[in-house]
């Protein structure tokens, strides 16, 4: 995959792979993860967008300290056109943010589908990969938005409470969009290999209580895991990327192998 420029005509027009990330529960660091992925992977040359569905509870905007002036629910409304929404962000990728504390997109409505489709559709063209960076948890809206990616990634980490939920995703996903693949990523792991050996116990799982749509539980490909890293505080206070405030940092570095674990799977 490499970075073209925006024209979208028939014979060159191409379009982004796309990848929902999403979790079963909130405060794993998915929005956190998914702004330096995006970093991540726009330094490897490609054009990157992050597109804000946490429709409502948006916080892309908090942890990138961007103060938006138009956001999806301008486009929406016809206040602002798409291209006026899509915002450069450090970290040399672009996002596209969602408002927050708007009560009328907490629920799937047949107009907020509609909308977030289009929208979805004309972005496509424009990027070599677009992030879908989820709300968290089973509600209409999240399966909406990660039922528009090819690729799924759940983020989880070690507490009972975070695997239960990331299980009933998985296991939601599994039955109502029939995805016979997901990949897994564990944040806040103690130990280097904690978080391949949290995969092959939620794939036990769930390959005995999770049969997909043909036949077989879904598979769980593990992406990697992300330490406990006291760097990765500082960055949220700071409201700044990771990957530029502390680049050489273990929470960091894990990331960066993440990107290019799901690169290589192309």
């Amino acid at each position: 995959m490499s970075v073209s420029d925006s024209t979208t005509s028939p014979a060159s027009a191409r379009l982004a792979r796309t990848v929902a990330i999403t979790s079963g529960k909130g405060g794993v660091g998915k929005t956190f993860f998914s702004a330096n992925l995006a970093a991540a992977l726009s330094r490897q040359g490609l054009k990157v967008l992050v597109l804000d569905a946490d429709l409502g509870l948006a916080n892309l905007d908090v942890v990138l300290n961007l103060y938006p002036k138009i956001t999806l629910h301008d486009v929406f409304t016809g206040k602002a056109q798409l291209e006026e929404a899509i915002l450069p962000a450090p970290g040399g990728f672009s996002v596209l943010l969602a408002g927050s504390g708007l009560v009328e997109y907490s629920r799937l409505t047949p107009e907020v589908r509609d909308q977030l489709f289009t929208i979805f559709e004309q972005v496509k063209p424009r990027f070599d990969v677009v992030l879908i960076d989820t709300g968290a948890g089973i509600s209409d809206v999240v399966l909406y938005a990660v039922s528009m990616a090819h690729e799924v990634v759940v983020v989880a980490t070690p507490e009972p409470t975070s695997m239960t939920d990331a299980y009933a995703t998985i296991k939601v996903l599994s039955a109502q969009q029939a995805r016979e693949s997901l990949n897994l990523v564990v944040n806040q792991v103690a130990r280097q290999g904690d978080g391949r050996t949290i995969c092959q116990q939620l794939q036990q799982v769930v390959e005995r209580f999770v049969v997909g749509a043909n036949g077989s539980a879904p598979r769980l490909n593990f992406l990697g895991d992300i330490p406990l890293d006291t760097s990765v505080r500082e960055a949220v206070r700071k409201r700044q990327l990771l990957l530029e405030l502390h680049p050489g940092s273990p929470a960091a570095q894990g990331v960066v192998q993440i990107a290019t674990r799901l690169l290589s799977r192309a």
